[in-house]
């Protein structure tokens, strides 16, 4: 698998990990907690393997803007947080520069 790919699946992992988080109550709910740690172990595994290929700077923030991104939309659609036309510009525009970060990077 490229390190691209391995990246954007790590950064996807992010999501998930951040609403097991939400749903373990505090690290308090035993299954979501594990699932979390699970998760994230994984996502952090697949990012050390991808940056061994794409700069660090670039594979970081690529994998931060995916999870802040993905888990803006989470908050969104599965625990009914805020979707007013300026915060969803504001997702958009991470997406924007992780686009212009891949098309600037070294393959």
């Amino acid at each position: 698998m490229n390190a691209w790919m391995l990246l954007i699946i790590a950064g996807l992992l992010e999501p998930i990990w951040a609403a097991m988080m939400k749903r373990s109550d505090g690290f308090t709910r035993l299954w979501p907690t594990l699932a979390t740690l699970g998760i994230s172990a994984i996502s952090f595994i697949m990012l050390g393997r991808a940056i061994k290929t794409i700069p660090i700077g670039t594979g970081y923030a690529v994998w931060t803007g995916i999870g802040a991104a993905g888990t803006a939309l989470v908050g969104i659609l599965l625990f009914h947080e805020g979707a007013q036309p300026v915060r969803l510009f504001f997702i958009g525009l991470i997406l924007v520069g992780m686009v212009g970060l891949y098309f600037n990077s070294p393959r």
